[in-house]
Formats: structure tokens, C-alpha cells, sequence
């Protein structure tokens, strides 16, 4: 029997349904991008789509159930609130729902309005800092993990690792 993921549930409405049976292997990683419940209508499907398949592919993961769902403010800290005890808006949540041994399966969840207001404050595009937050999620998914003090972490190994990883997603490669 797969493995069974259960349903995200923002404020009483589902973000996304995820009840779904997994096979025991993936031919190739499946990632799909939401916008708070509902499609994107591709605006940002390709770019978070090749953000999450490069990181995955660099980290040697073949076999994968990925979903970068972008929340507005209200539901990413009601999120963050509720499963992680932080009432506060942040930037993204990672949920690895895998365990060794099990194809990697992840939900991502982007604060949209939080990344539209860190690439002002930084002077960067929007999708620069949506790309950001994607390889930053996706390396937790995948274990990843940084020093808790916001001064720590950009020197960390796991910084060095997203920042490369957002030039290669950035230049195409």
C-alpha cells in the first residue's frame, strides 16, 4: 500500500486536496504550484516547477511528490500559528511528509505578499525571491537545516547551498 498524504486545511477551506495513494516509486519528480487554493494559470508554474525539480536533481532525488502552494498573508500565518506556534506572517513553511526509505513527498507553502515586500526591502524581482524561498523549502523538505538566529544563517552551509542553487535555477541551467 502507498503511502497516503492527508489534506492541508487553511481556515476551515482546503488549500489543496492531497488524499491520494503514492506508489512506492516515482517515475520522475511531480510538482504542482498553487496560489491560496487554486491554480496559478501558469504564472508561476514553469519558474517554481524548475526551482524545485533542480534542487531535487541536485540533491540526488529521482523520485518525488512536490507542491509549492503561495499563500497572502491572513493564511500563512494562521499556518505558521497553528503548526508551528508562531503568530506571525513568515516567508515560507516546509512540510516533509516522508520518511527514510519512502519516495520524497513535500508541501512548501510561500507567504506571496512576504516575498513581494523582502524583494522590495532587498532591491530584487519578485521571482527572484519566490525561486529563493522555493530552494530554501525544498532543501528542508529534503533535511536540510540552518542556525536559528537570523544573523547565523546566511553564513551557513545550507545558505552557501540555496544561493548556488538559485543562480543555476535563475541563469536556466
Amino acid at each position: 500500500m502507498g503511502l497516503k498524504k492527508t489534506d492541508l486545511v487553511l481556515e476551515g477551506r482546503r488549500a489543496r486536496t492531497l488524499e491520494m495513494d503514492l506508489a512506492d516509486s516515482f517515475e520522475s519528480p511531480s510538482v504542482s504550484v498553487l496560489v491560496d487554493g487554486g491554480e496559478t494559470g501558469g504564472l508561476y508554474d514553469h519558474l517554481l516547477s524548475r526551482a524545485v525539480r533542480m534542487v531535487l536533481s541536485s540533491e540526488g532525488v529521482q523520485a518525488a511528490d512536490m507542491s509549492v502552494t503561495l499563500l497572502v498573508d491572513e493564511s500563512i500565518q494562521t499556518l505558521n500559528r497553528e503548526h508551528l506556534g508562531h503568530d506571525y506572517v513568515t516567508d515560507v513553511i516546509a512540510f516533509p511528509l516522508w520518511a527514510p526509505g519512502e519516495p520524497v513527498v513535500g508541501e512548501i507553502c510561500l507567504g506571496l505578499e512576504q516575498a513581494r515586500r523582502q524583494a522590495s526591502e532587498v532591491g530584487a524581482c519578485v521571482d527572484e525571491e519566490l525561486v529563493r524561498l522555493t530552494v530554501h523549502g525544498t532543501l528542508h523538505v529534503l533535511g536540510w537545516e540552518h542556525p536559528g538566529a537570523d544573523g547565523e544563517r546566511e553564513g551557513s552551509a545550507m545558505w552557501r547551498r540555496q544561493e548556488e542553487l538559485v543562480k543555476m535555477v535563475l541563469a536556466g541551467v
